[in-house]
């Protein structure tokens, strides 16, 4: 991108760590000639551990959620058992399944609300290997009801994993669906730290399940990748978990200029879905692409399109300032794409 351009296309978040997560990352860059001197990775797990009330084994750091979202295809997806998701969702997911052959079924979200539809999910392929909820979903934002979920955890078959992407939970108020790790479910649950705690270039994220689930993750290659990750990452996730208030922070004024952002959007005749994550579907009544290129002509990268609504895009909620220019950009690249 050319220096300045405003990112609102990435989902990242536009602020970094919080302080006490810098602070944590600088120390430790000092220690970083050994590999875990202050057994950083260790720490991370059980402070994960113990504020999701869950045991030190079901808990796995990884270098961001996409490497045990992809492992979870190929763990438990196969040309017999194949991969269900929504759709639009994040795609990794469908990606991973055609290099291991599986047959992915794409649910449309439900009209009403756009939930995940869990009972046409299962439908779709009832002895499917692995369903995926991303929870707020990516890219529309929207959240499936807890109940949904549990339903669908206890209707698909017993060999089955439903995979829950948590990686945008924090920007919203819904609950977790941590109770049903807590409960044996065959359940993973993903996290990360690239959206709301701000350490996208830095590349941490979680995986939480039973042991036996986290051991089809690392199959392959054991435990290498989720020994192999950086100090001063690991520091700064950990010192960050102990800062919760500043990530509640964080989420209301999200809340307020995501909001805004929609208000706008709205009376201008744009359909926009209602969301409780840092992002926004806007549809602009035509093709998606010329506005995307519009707006990268003057210095703002909004996000793609889903080929199901080729006339959406998604758009990354950024600063109240950053936003403010992409609202006073609007209409002039609407109206000449």
């Amino acid at each position: 991108m050319a220096p300045g351009t405003i990112r609102l296309n990435g989902n990242e978040y536009w602020e970094g760590p919080v302080e006490d997560g810098t602070d944590a990352a600088r120390s430790a860059v000092a220690r970083s000639n050994y590999y875990d001197p202050a057994g950083e990775r260790d720490a991370l797990i059980e402070t994960v551990a113990t504020m999701e009330r869950v045991g030190a084994d079901h808990v796995v750091p990884w270098a961001g959620s996409g490497s045990p979202l992809a492992r979870s295809v190929v763990g438990f997806c196969s040309p017999q058992r194949g991969l269900v998701t929504a759709d639009p969702t994040f795609e990794v997911a469908w990606m991973v399944a055609g290099y291991v052959g599986a047959p992915v079924a794409k649910v449309p979200l439900r009209a009403s609300d756009q939930a995940h539809d869990v009972r046409a999910m299962l439908a779709a392929n009832p002895q499917a290997g692995l369903y995926y909820i991303c929870n707020p979903n990516n890219p529309t934002g929207s959240l499936t009801p807890m109940e949904d979920i549990v339903w669908l955890a206890n209707a698909m078959p017993k060999d089955a994993v439903l995979l829950l992407d948590e990686a945008y939970l924090h920007f919203s108020h819904a609950a977790s669906g941590m109770d049903l790790v807590r409960n044996g479910s065959n359940v993973i649950i993903l996290r990360t730290f690239s959206k709301i705690f701000g350490m996208a270039g830095m590349r941490m994220g979680l995986s939480i399940a039973r042991p036996e689930l986290q051991a089809r993750l690392m199959q392959y290659d054991g435990v290498i990748q989720t020994l192999q990750l950086p100090v001063p990452a690991l520091a700064c996730a950990s010192a960050s978990l102990r800062r919760m208030e500043q990530i509640t922070a964080r989420r209301e004024q999200n809340t307020q200029t995501r909001e805004k952002t929609a208000a706008f959007l709205a009376q201008r005749g744009l359909t926009v879905l209602p969301s409780a994550a840092n992002m926004l579907m806007v549809d602009w009544g035509k093709p998606a692409a010329p506005i995307k290129a519009g707006f990268e002509a003057k210095g703002i990268a909004i996000g793609r399109s889903w080929p199901i609504w080729p006339t959406r895009s998604r758009i990354t909620i950024g600063s109240p300032a950053e936003m403010e220019r992409f609202c006073n950009t609007v209409e002039r690249v609407v109206s000449q794409a």
